[in-house]
């Protein structure tokens, strides 16, 4: 009996994708009781604000110049921003004639200015202008807050939190470069700590006008390209113990815990940042070793002298990469003969043979001109940094011979918020904002709620 062949059978209609047709019922119960109570948490603020206001209204301040009382002027009604609403009160205005000062001390109480974004709200706001652009920032705040906000508006309020964060830093390494600082209690010093410094770029803004529009809807005019020279250096400090270097698994190590330290400055910048967060942490005993951790820039070098018990230690692959620049000439890139020679270069460095090494490069007879001149600043730059290069011994104590720990700082605070596409940034804009990741990223965020919000006045 012969079979019948099948006809083709057409695959079904796909069918579209559906959503729900409301929130989850949890979902639907957090936000209706999130509406139900913030009008009366907005109430309660307001009451709290009115007795604030109250208790002040008989106080007559004094000039902060010349310390007579000031004389009453007027009161108008003011509102800000807060985290549940807009919230008013009428403050009084004093003045001073002779020194033509004047105050109004409910609003200084309070930290606030007329019409502007303040306490908690501007934190928070703050907290997504540093982990994201101040466009996405402003659309997570409508999301998160549900609080309407320009990309403009963001940058504002992390303005004021980001120059107050950098005064405080500037201040405090300014503090304990003076002798007669105090520090942290130093009873329980560690034996040793680890410092890894190190330098990266970040692009300025290249333009002698800040770019504007004339409409809020209208695109911002593109960014001018970076000429060459248009870079400034970013330097970074990361402090730890050495017991806090761990190696989870065989050649994988990570650091459990560490503090950075950062600025757009020069090297005694960094080294006074440096020198005043071990001040504040307690960690500089009189017995405690300083571990130095860099690569060959002079700007570590030239001022290891603060620290009297040092250790100086020369990063273990970035020395392996000037052996890897003579390989690449002298063999070829990617020939395995050249792998052989700079893995023989690693094992002998590595036991703590950079004399060896030294030796056996002056045996090397190049022909050519160019690969003589490579293998002379080779053996300049070994000659130069033997003494930072006993590998054998640092591993021996735990100080670890890489600068890992520092080149992942670089990306935590540098590339992950201020390196994205397209991004320039200003002196003030870097330095700003630098200050202000440091808080999140040393887990010290809630300093800034003791830090007063900088004046857009000022």
């Amino acid at each position: 009996m012969a079979r019948r062949q099948c006809a083709h059978i057409a695959p079904p209609a796909p069918t579209r994708p559906e959503l729900e047709s409301q929130p989850t019922q949890f979902m639907l119960i957090e936000r209706q009781v999130e509406d139900a109570f913030r009008p009366q948490i907005l109430t309660a603020i307001q009451e709290k604000v009115r007795a604030v206001s109250d208790s002040v209204r008989a106080q007559v301040p004094n000039c902060p110049k010349c310390g007579q009382p000031m004389h009453y002027h007027d009161a108008t009604p003011v509102s800000w921003l807060s985290r549940f609403g807009w919230i008013w009160a009428r403050a009084c205005r004093y003045r001073c004639d002779p020194c033509k000062q004047e105050c109004r001390r409910l609003l200084d109480l309070l930290d606030v200015e007329p019409g502007r974004i303040s306490g908690s709200l501007a934190r928070l706001l703050a907290l997504l202008a540093v982990v994201c652009p101040y466009e996405l920032a402003a659309r997570l705040a409508l999301l998160f807050f549900g609080v309407k906000i320009s990309a403009m508006g963001v940058w504002r309020v992390a303005q004021r939190l980001e120059e107050s964060a950098a005064q405080y830093s500037d201040e405090l390494s300014a503090y304990h470069a003076d002798s007669r600082s105090e520090g942290a209690e130093v009873t329980q010093a560690p034996d040793a700590i680890v410092v890894g410094l190190d330098g990266c770029n970040l692009g300025k803004q290249v333009r002698q006008h800040r770019r504007h529009r004339e409409t809020s809807d209208e695109p911002l005019p593109p960014l001018p390209p970076v000429e060459d020279g248009r870079f400034r250096e970013v330097k970074t400090g990361v402090l730890l113990l050495p017991a806090e270097r761990l190696e989870p698994s065989p050649g994988r190590r990570s650091v459990v815990w560490r503090f950075l330290v950062t600025c757009l400055g020069d090297a005694d910048d960094i080294y006074n940042h440096v020198w005043a967060k071990l001040r504040e942490l307690g960690w500089l005993g009189a017995k405690t070793v300083v571990v130095i951790v860099g690569d060959g820039a002079e700007w570590i070098w030239n001022r290891v002298g603060m620290f009297p018990i040092r250790c100086e230690i020369l990063d273990f692959w970035h020395a392996l990469e000037h052996a890897w620049e003579f390989a690449r000439l002298r063999y070829g890139e990617g020939s395995k003969q050249g792998d052989r020679w700079v893995h023989r270069i690693a094992e002998d460095l590595r036991a703590g043979k950079v004399r060896q090494v030294i030796t056996h490069l002056k045996r090397l007879h190049p022909s050519r001109p160019e690969l003589r001149e490579k293998l002379d600043d080779l053996i300049r730059y070994y000659d130069d940094n033997a003494d930072r290069m006993r590998y054998d011994e640092y591993l021996r104590r735990g100080y670890g011979i890489g600068s890992g720990a520092v080149e992942s700082a670089h990306k935590q605070v540098v590339h992950a918020r201020m390196r994205q596409a397209g991004m320039r940034w200003s002196e003030a804009g870097a330095r700003r904002l630098l200050a202000l990741r440091l808080l999140l990223l040393n887990d010290e965020w809630t300093f800034l709620d003791r830090l007063r919000m900088v004046s857009l006045a000022a």
